[in-house]
């Protein structure tokens, strides 16, 4: 035990020290009183790093002659400590990206099931299955002059924002 206390006292690894005590600190504040985050990424990387490189300058202050090469073993351990994180933050980065807000033009390319009578170049809604599983019934028109009935499976191939509606072709005879 008063070999690990001097590997944690000795330099460069007691910079660490201080900074893992710190990161310690805050992790408990943070289970103690449930504090929220906006953007959880920033204090999980700084203590994967902390953590990492505390872990690196102690390995190598404990495996090098005493005094010998201290800024190397700084140098290294900042290197290590940046790279391992780097791994170690690719999942937890795809964990807590935000989600895409839900666009219209996410149903291009989707089909869709005619609800109305028909569906004209001017007249008619269809019902759409967004990503989540849930359903829409949407304005649609016709394109090419076809006229759509009532249960009929289109294709939305494009969104008309100015009049707010979807352009769909018939998916059997593709227009």
């Amino acid at each position: 035990m008063t070999e690990f206390l001097a590997a944690a006292l000795a330099f460069p690894t007691v910079v660490f020290s201080f900074l893992l005590l710190l990161v310690l600190a805050y992790w408990l504040t943070v289970a103690l009183v449930g504090l929220d985050f906006d953007a959880p990424v920033m204090p999980i990387s700084i203590s994967m790093f902390v953590v990492v490189t505390w872990f690196a300058a102690l390995v190598g202050t404990v495996l090098t002659p005493e005094g010998k090469l201290r800024y190397a073993i700084l140098a290294g351990a900042l290197l290590v400590g940046a790279l391992i994180t780097k791994i170690l933050l690719i999942p937890v980065k795809s964990w807590t990206r935000p989600e895409k807000p839900a666009s219209r033009n996410d149903f291009v390319g989707r089909t869709a099931i005619v609800r109305t009578s028909r569906v004209t170049e001017h007249y008619g809604q269809a019902e759409v299955t967004a990503d989540d599983g849930g359903t829409a019934v949407v304005q649609v028109r016709a394109a090419q002059s076809t006229e759509l009935k009532a249960g009929q499976t289109a294709l939305i191939f494009d969104y008309d924002a100015e009049g707010e509606f979807f352009w769909v072709v018939d998916i059997t005879t593709g227009g």
